[in-house]
């Protein structure tokens, strides 16, 4: 036989062994064929939609006819849905602090009056700045939607310079990252990404890689019981994570100078109830994993809708209305919000509570359901 046609035989032979390897597999062939379609379907509809329906707060100290027309030219804009009205200025910073607003629109009284008398009257726009993006985004909208509205009530006269037109006074303030540089923004939230991927990437690879050399039961031939093994496998893996965001928080904060306005008490408790999350995310990948293989599939199966449909890369305003109630699911979202709210405006518990609490719920589901299920795994 000559060497082509026997090169040709012998590569035709592997790829038959391989495929019909692969097809065996049905742990990793359903991930192979679902994760491209999950890609498709999660950043056709995240990636290419505008920032809408910011939670706002109206601050109308005038409640006038002409106030309110301020206001219909921000909710008609459908990039603004008011969601409270505070009675003075200082009711907008908790709201602010507790993420139940991301701009608040201020009237000052005598609106009204300042126009009809031909006098440029100030609007105050507050943005809060703890994410970048939406901050730019909603300043923007806000600018347009002022400009607009100056022209409608202050017409120009005919013979009069447009320049000595009064208008509405647009004032456009960014709270908490004035200069909304997004490396203030980013470095809180690797922070969170790195507990992911250390948690769930590496938990689940270090398992099923004992599993795979057969090393996992001449383990179980010794002293050691499955409980110390558990521990004594987790236990390490925290403490290399401890090590990675205490880097990025120390080179963030001095290196890169990210102001930090918070308290480490608040930031150490989100991410130990973070990294609990984690590491079960990881343990339950390993016992639905047999091979290396699924479980990096399985872990992009997770990884993916974490980073898309947690506000990390993309605002969730941003996302549809059908694709928002999703990104309740996910856990990097909860931690985003506590760790930039506490690096950039200084919450604290009450404000993150309802983060807290959500963080709580899935580190004792998650946590413990993936030691019973990797405990029973052992034990079978």
């Amino acid at each position: 036989m000559s060497r082509p046609r026997q090169f040709l035989r012998h590569t035709g032979l592997v790829m038959w062994k391989e495929a019909l390897q692969l097809s065996r597999d049905r742990g990793l062939l359903p991930l192979i064929l679902v994760v491209p379609v999950v890609q498709l379907i999660m950043f056709g509809y995240v990636v290419g939609s505008d920032v809408r329906n910011l939670p706002t707060a109206v601050v109308d100290q005038d409640n006038t006819t002409m106030s309110r027309k301020v206001v219909d030219a921000f909710t008609g804009s459908t990039y603004f849905t008011v969601v409270a009205r505070p009675g003075n200025e200082s009711g907008i910073k908790p709201l602010m602090d507790g993420n139940q607003v991301t701009v608040a629109i201020m009237i000052p009284r005598g609106f009204e009056n300042g126009v009809r008398a031909g006098r440029s009257m100030p609007v105050e726009v507050v943005v809060d700045g703890s994410d970048s993006k939406t901050s730019q985004v909603a300043a923007g909208y806000s600018a347009s939607i002022l400009a607009s509205l100056s022209s409608m009530l202050y017409p120009a006269k005919p013979g009069v310079s447009l320049s000595k037109v009064p208008g509405v006074d647009a004032r456009v303030r960014v709270l908490f990252n004035p200069s909304v540089s997004s490396v203030n923004v980013m470095v809180p939230g690797l922070m969170a990404v790195v507990l992911l991927i250390s948690g769930t990437t590496v938990m689940a690879q270090a398992v099923v890689r004992e599993r795979e050399r057969g090393t996992l039961e001449q383990l179980f031939v010794t002293p050691i019981s499955r409980t110390e093994y558990l521990f004594g496998k987790i236990l390490p893996y925290a403490v290399v994570a401890t090590v990675q965001i205490s880097v990025v928080f120390v080179v963030g904060t001095l290196w890169f100078r990210v102001p930090f306005n918070g308290n480490l008490l608040v930031v150490g408790t989100a991410s130990l109830l973070f990294m609990l999350t984690t590491l079960g995310i990881g343990l339950l990948i390993s016992t639905i994993s047999r091979t290396r293989q699924q479980a990096q599939q399985a872990t992009m199966f997770i990884l993916l809708p974490s980073f898309v449909l947690s506000g990390f890369i993309f605002p969730i305003e941003s996302m549809p209305a059908i694709i928002q109630p999703l990104t309740l699911l996910i856990p990097l979202r909860y931690v985003l919000v506590a760790l930039r709210g506490n690096f950039l405006k200084g919450s604290g518990f009450a404000d993150l509570w309802p983060q807290f609490l959500a963080m709580t719920v899935f580190a004792v589901l998650v946590f413990f359901t993936a030691v019973w299920r990797f405990r029973k795994r052992l034990a079978d």
